[in-house]
């Protein structure tokens, strides 16, 4: 027989034997009646279509595969689990994720015997989720820091850029970013420093560098929330301190001598308040507004001694009507949530104006070192109020925001391992329905395990930051802000009581 013929029926064989191989690659012996562990834990989540591959680790099986299919259609795909892990296609997840909007889809992870793990779902929702979400990094506050920085992701790669770092400011502390309507061209962030100091503002991408300490407050400008025209801000001053646990779960606490809550008209760079905000009888801070901007809320406690009456300190959800064309406030003060056990901060409102979410924990309002602290759901239009379960853990949920549409939640949590905050996404439907939260996807799904810094202050923005260290280091002198009116002297300045 010729050499050629015979290579010829030996490279035939060897390629009926890989299409045998490659049929059979994929076939399901047997079950193993338990479901296959993974990490993240997506088991039920429920997603939005546009969100990067949920990509995941499990110690089960080493070389297999996972087998996806689509409930609602005959539509199968296969990944490969290679070295615990299983990266899904990013073209492929995409359009599987679009082809079953509202839909379930079924997650069946293979070893390499071919014995099935008791498969799980992931529910996609209808409704998209906005493009990025900005944070910043830094190491737990038990920890000193050194580096830190404001970054954004895209939510829909696993694309990480900085929007400023501290290697660019000499190291300095930088806090409180904010965006009007989660919008780029319309943000703030904070730098506490000699030689950066001073709240820089971008209203429709235009910065201003601002001094915002007045002989009338006990501190420069602190916690912000836009309002909805872009053209105020409100702020709490704050008079805060830290202390350490030697023994104690929570292993730092975090509370204010005195604080207060203003407005800051971005137009005429003056601020305005009422003595419903600035008293020295109650501690206010953590002011928001509704949605359509006449309303003012807030979180509001008797003001006492401090530290030593801290465990006694319950902070109440308040609401005071906004004029945004005379800049004046209501007369009357509303209560929405109020506990003899328990304390409410960081109120946020959804864009569609028909719910305020906000953390409850145990006391003071500093609940992201509280493992009493939960998310909880007001109902502006009933003012009902509940417990947000299907979000919540037995760790910390801390700080949030909302998406565009008013159908997802992006939180901090340390209920990964207890030490680190990261990001988790929560969908609520049109009705209140919760769905399952996700943590953020990340390329490598051992990414958190490994990151030793802190997610920190989630804000969801619809559109790319442009980077803010070359505008930060040149900006000139800051504005020098001023009360549009005097402070009667019974208002100077939430100090605590002696008791």
């Amino acid at each position: 027989m010729k050499r050629g013929y015979i290579n010829r029926i030996v490279f035939g064989a060897t390629i009926l034997l890989f299409i045998a191989a490659c049929s059979n690659s994929h076939e399901i012996k047997s079950e193993i009646n338990r479901t296959c562990a993974i990490y993240p834990n997506y088991m039920g989540s429920t997603v939005p279509y546009n969100i990067a591959p949920l990509n995941m680790y499990t110690d089960s099986i080493r070389e297999g595969f996972v087998m996806v299919t689509a409930k609602h259609s005959d539509q199968i795909l296969y990944f490969k689990i290679k070295n615990n892990t299983v990266k899904f296609t990013p073209n492929k997840w995409r359009n599987l994720l679009e082809a079953n909007k509202g839909h379930q889809i079924q997650f069946t992870f293979v070893n390499s015997k071919g014995e099935a793990y008791r498969p799980f779902i992931i529910k996609v929702a209808e409704e998209p989720i906005d493009k990025y979400v900005a944070y910043r990094l830094i190491e737990p506050g038990f920890q000193h820091w050194s580096e830190m920085g404001l970054y954004q992701r895209d939510l829909e790669s696993f694309k990480q850029s900085a929007i400023i770092e501290n290697k660019n400011t000499n190291y300095s502390c930088m806090n409180c970013h904010s965006f009007g309507n989660r919008d780029p061209q319309n943000m703030l962030f904070h730098i506490r420093s000699t030689e950066y100091a001073g709240t820089y503002v971008w209203v429709n991408g235009v910065m201003e560098k601002l001094n915002t300490k007045t002989p009338q407050t006990i501190s420069a400008l602190v916690y912000p929330s836009w309002h909805p025209t872009n053209r105020y801000i409100a702020f709490s001053v704050n008079d805060t301190k830290q202390t350490f646990y030697v023994n104690n779960p929570d292993k730092i606490e975090v509370f204010d001598y005195k604080s207060d809550v203003v407005v800051y008209d971005v137009e005429k760079h003056e601020m305005v308040t009422a003595p419903q905000l600035f008293s020295k009888a109650s501690f206010e801070t953590f002011p928001t507004f509704s949605a359509d901007g006449k309303t003012l809320y807030f979180c509001s406690a008797d003001s006492t001694r401090m530290p030593h009456n801290l465990e006694q300190v319950k902070y109440a959800l308040c609401a005071i009507e906004f004029n945004p064309e005379t800049r004046e406030f209501g007369n009357r003060v509303d209560t929405l949530y109020k506990s003899e056990t328990s304390s409410a901060t960081l109120p946020r409102v959804s864009p569609d104006g028909k719910y305020l979410l906000f953390t409850v924990g145990n006391y003071g309002n500093f609940h992201i070192w509280h493992k009493s602290s939960n998310l909880w759901l007001y109902d502006i239009n009933t003012g009902e109020c509940e417990n947000a379960r299907r979000w919540n853990s037995m760790d910390v949920e801390s700080y949030h925001s909302w998406s565009s549409n008013s159908r997802w939640v992006v939180f901090s949590t340390r209920r990964d391992d207890n030490l680190h905050t990261r990001l988790f996404i929560g969908y609520i439907s049109a009705d209140g329905t919760m769905g399952r939260p996700f943590m953020l996807p990340q390329e490598d799904p051992m990414h958190n395990k490994r990151l030793m810094k802190s997610y920190n202050i989630p804000e969801f923005v619809n559109g790319k930051i442009d980077e803010k260290g070359y505008e930060v280091r040149n900006a000139t002198s800051a504005i020098d802000l001023k009360f549009a009116t005097d402070i009667p002297t019974d208002m100077t300045s939430g100090a605590s009581v002696k008791k």
